[in-house]
C-alpha cells in the first residue's frame, strides 16, 4: 500500500463521514433473475444480503422514460406505488425466494453510487452503495457486491416519435408483464429479430394486437424457431421496409407510416403504439461511475465490464451477472440465473468462503452492430435531418453532426468545426460532442439518444462504433430531486469546514451585504487559500 501521506489537511473531509448504519455481507444490484438467483445463493451459504431493486420506478421517472422508454403508454396504475408493489412481486418468482431465503429485499429503491477502494474516495468509510427511494438518500456498507442492473431500450427517433405511443421494447415488456400497466390496444413493430418477436408474442398473450412488423433487412433476422412462432401468429411482416413517420395528436399516435427502404410507395398502418425493437442495451452506468474498466463488445450488445472470468470486475470485490455483463440473443435463454449463482459463489469466495465455483453458462450472443446500424441508416434516410436526436436538449441530427452550439445561445454563439472535420484530428468523441452541443446532458441522462449519438457519428465519419469512445456516467445515475440526495447526516465535523471546499472568499456574501460592514462576517469566518 501506499507510503502515509505526510500532511492531512485538517479541512479535509478524511476520516469524518459517517459510517453507514447497515453493512451486509453481499449487496445484490437488480432484482432480475439473475439479482435474485445471486441473492438467494449467497443467502443459502449464511451470508447477510441486501437486494435492492429500482422497480416499480415512481409515475415520474415513467415519464422520463427511466430507465426504459415507456413513451407515455403507462396507465394511471403507475401512481399508485402500493399497488405495483404487490404487481411486482407476484410477477417476480425470484422475489418470493429471496424473502423465504432470509434475503433483505427493498423494492422502489435505486442505486445510485457504488464506491470502493480508490483515488476519489480514500475519505470514505469503506465500500458503500448510495441507495434513494426517490424521497430520501441514505448509504448501506458492503463487502462484496453483485451488480445485475439487466439492459435497457435501444432508441431511434423518427418523426413523430415525440408522440405518446413509441415505446421500447423493454419498457413495453416491464409495463406489460411486470407493471400490468400498458395503455395500448394496437401495436406495430419495428425490428423482427428476437427482441421483436418475443415483444409480438407477449403483445398477444395480454390480448394486445400487433398490426405489422416492420423490418429494414431482406427477410426476418430472429432465429429459426422465432421466426416460425411469427409467421404462426399471421401478423403481416413488410421487410424492406422503414417507418417514415408517426400520425397521431398530443393524446397519442393514430398511425405507423412506413415505406420501402431507398423510397417507394408509403402506406399508413393505424395503431396506437409503435415498439422499437432494434436491439437492448447493458445497463453499465453504475459500474462505468465507479470506475470499472469497460470494453465494446459487438456480441454483448455494447459496452460492458471488462473481467478476467466472466464475473468479476476491475473493482474490487465487484462482481456482475446478467445482462449487464453482455448480451443474449434473446431477452430470456434461461442462463441468468446460473450467472447469477457463479456470481455469488465468486463474490463468496472472494470473501474467503469455503464456497465451490459454479459454471458459467454460456450465452447464445451475436453480433449486433451491423443490424443497429442498418436501421439507423435507413431511419436517418426516411426521417432527415431535423429529427431530434436528444429530445431532453432538442438537439437535432443536423445540429450534432454539424457541431452547432446549443440554440439558447444565439445565433452569436462562436461555430464549431462540423463532426467531418473534428473527426480528421482523431477519433470523434460523444462527450466531446456532448459538451459542444448539450447532447446526451438532459435528464433522461442519455438514456434515449447516447447510442443514436454514437451511431450518428459512426455513420457520418466511417468509425466502427468499437473505436468510439463510451460518454461517461456520472453519480447520481438515476434522475433524482435534489432534496432526496442532500446529504442530511452530515457529521458536525464535516459542517464544520465546508465553506473552504471552495475557497472563494466572497463567494457566499449575499449581494446586499457586500460593501457594508456585514460583509467582514463572512469573511471572517475560516475560509482560506
Amino acid at each position: 500500500m501506499d507510503a502515509p501521506l505526510p500532511f492531512v489537511d485538517p479541512k479535509a473531509q478524511a476520516g469524518k463521514f459517517a459510517a453507514p448504519a447497515e453493512t451486509f455481507d453481499v449487496l445484490v444490484v437488480g432484482g432480475g433473475p439473475a439479482g435474485t438467483a445471486a441473492a438467494v445463493e449467497a443467502a443459502g451459504h449464511g451470508a447477510s444480503v441486501l437486494l435492492i431493486d429500482e422497480h416499480p420506478v415512481g409515475a415520474g421517472l415513467v415519464g422520463l422514460d427511466v430507465p426504459f422508454l415507456f413513451g407515455g403508454r403507462a396507465t394511471a396504475a403507475v401512481v399508485t406505488p402500493e399497488r405495483l408493489v404487490e404487481q411486482v412481486v407476484a410477477t417476480s418468482p425470484g422475489l418470493e425466494a429471496a424473502f423465504e431465503a432470509g434475503v433483505d429485499v427493498r423494492l422502489g429503491v435505486s442505486c445510485f453510487g457504488l464506491y470502493v477502494e480508490g483515488p476519489g474516495s480514500l475519505s470514505l468509510p469503506g465500500r458503500i452503495a448510495a441507495l434513494s427511494d426517490g424521497e430520501r438518500s441514505w448509504t448501506v456498507g458492503f463487502r462484496t457486491a453483485v451488480v445485475a442492473t439487466g439492459a435497457r431500450d435501444l432508441v431511434i427517433f423518427f418523426p413523430g416519435s415525440e408522440l405518446p405511443g413509441v415505446v421500447g421494447a423493454v419498457g413495453l415488456h416491464t409495463l406489460l408483464a411486470r407493471y400490468d400497466a400498458f395503455d395500448g390496444r394496437r401495436v406495430v413493430v419495428l425490428g423482427s429479430d428476437a427482441l421483436a418477436v418475443e415483444a409480438v408474442l407477449a403483445c398477444r398473450a395480454r390480448g394486445v394486437a400487433v398490426a405489422a412488423v416492420v423490418e429494414v433487412a431482406l427477410a426476418v433476422a430472429a432465429p429459426a424457431d422465432l421466426a416460425a412462432a411469427l409467421a404462426d401468429t399471421g401478423v403481416p411482416v413488410l421487410t424492406s421496409h422503414v417507418v417514415v413517420r408517426a400520425e397521431g395528436d398530443p393524446t397519442g399516435i393514430r398511425a405507423a407510416v412506413v415505406a420501402p427502404v431507398g423510397g417507394g410507395e408509403a402506406t399508413r398502418i393505424a395503431c396506437d403504439t409503435i415498439c422499437l425493437a432494434l436491439g437492448r442495451v447493458p445497463v453499465v452506468d453504475l459500474l462505468d461511475a465507479a470506475g470499472a474498466a469497460l470494453a465494446y463488445r459487438d456480441d454483448a450488445g455494447g459496452f460492458v465490464p471488462t473481467t478476467a472470468d466472466g464475473l468479476e470486475t476491475t473493482l474490487p470485490c465487484v462482481f456482475v451477472a446478467g445482462d449487464c455483463a453482455g448480451l443474449g440473443r434473446r431477452s430470456s435463454d434461461g442462463t441468468a440465473d446460473a450467472a447469477g449463482r457463479a456470481a455469488a459463489r465468486a463474490a463468496l469466495a472472494r470473501l474467503g468462503r469455503d464456497v465451490p465455483a459454479a459454471e458459467l453458462p454460456v450465452v447464445d450472443a451475436a453480433p449486433t452492430e451491423a443490424y443497429r446500424l442498418a436501421w439507423m441508416d435507413a431511419m436517418t434516410a426516411a426521417g432527415g435531418p431535423d429529427v431530434e436526436i436528444c429530445r431532453c436538449e432538442e438537439v437535432t441530427r443536423a445540429e450534432l453532426l454539424g457541431v452547432r452550439p446549443p440554440r439558447y445561445l444565439g445565433a452569436d454563439a462562436a461555430p464549431c468545426p462540423p463532426l467531418e472535420r473534428l473527426a480528421e484530428d482523431g477519433t470523434p468523441s460523444p462527450d466531446q460532442l456532448k459538451r459542444l452541443t448539450r447532447a446526451g446532458m438532459g435528464v433522461c441522462q442519455g438514456r434515449r439518444c447516447r447510442e443514436q449519438v454514437a451511431m450518428a457519428t459512426a455513420l457520418a465519419t466511417g468509425t466502427p462504433l468499437a473505436r468510439l469512445p463510451l460518454a461517461g456516467y456520472r453519480a447520481p445515475v438515476r434522475p433524482l430531486p435534489l432534496a432526496a440526495i442532500a446529504d442530511r447526516d452530515e457529521t458536525p465535523a464535516m459542517t464544520a469546514d465546508w465553506d473552504v471546499w471552495f475557497g472563494i472568499p466572497t463567494q457566499w456574501v449575499p449581494y446586499d451585504d457586500i460593501g457594508t460592514e456585514r460583509e467582514d462576517a463572512f469573511l471572517g469566518r475560516n475560509m482560506h487559500l
